[in-house]
């Protein structure tokens, strides 16, 4: 029987990505949930925590379907797999960082309401080195839309609205839903892409 020419990081690699969009899709989608005041609370709650757990357990079985395959690479894949965890985490930091530093701005500014359209727009950019990092064409797409969003909220949307008896926070409604959309349906794609190098690995061996 032949050895298959995927390596087991890179199947885990697409796994990781999931298991990060099924996180903070869920993220995301509370703070849309926080910005109905209220409305819906319940079914919304359990919709998205459903929608993340079953990424997450897609992610979790592309895991435990990877352990079949090698983890033997040569020493440029080694290396260049190490490079790139290290830029992740730079990435990733740099991320964090940014954002922290944007939700102390807008607080010492008496301008809130601005945290969640910037930190749309800091993760939306934070895709670009991603994709460029890890070769994954949709992270561009993720990123542009992610950026988009945040500036049709910015300069299109009013900040809240009242409806009836609930003051509907838009800005945090329509970024915490759109960006959860966008965030899961990237994940489904990638867990795509994951179950396709597991079917290669499986004809190759």
């Amino acid at each position: 029987m032949s050895q298959s020419t995927i390596p087991r990081a890179a199947v885990r690699g697409t796994a990781s990505g999931v298991i990060f969009m099924a996180f903070f899709g869920t993220l995301w989608a509370g703070i849309g949930i926080r910005g109905l005041q209220g409305w819906g609370f319940l079914w919304l709650l359990i919709l998205s925590l459903l929608i993340g757990v079953v990424l997450l357990i897609g992610g979790i079985v592309l895991i435990m379907n990877s352990k079949s395959l090698s983890n033997e690479m040569v020493q440029g894949d080694s290396q260049r797999w190490k490079r790139k965890n290290m830029w992740f985490g730079i990435i990733f930091g740099l991320e964090g960082v940014l954002i922290a530093a944007a939700s102390v701005i807008c607080v010492s500014t008496n301008h809130l309401e601005l945290f969640v359209p910037v930190m749309a727009l800091i993760v939306g950019a934070h895709f670009f080195p991603l994709a460029h990092l890890f070769k994954v064409k949709i992270y561009y797409i993720t990123g542009s839309l992610l950026c988009l969003i945040s500036a049709i909220t910015l300069f299109t949307l009013p900040v809240k609205v009242t409806w009836g008896s609930y003051q509907i926070m838009v800005w945090w409604t329509f970024l915490g839903f759109s960006s959860a959309l966008i965030l899961w349906g990237t994940g489904v794609a990638v867990w795509i892409t994951g179950r396709r190098l597991l079917n290669r690995a499986g004809k190759e061996a």
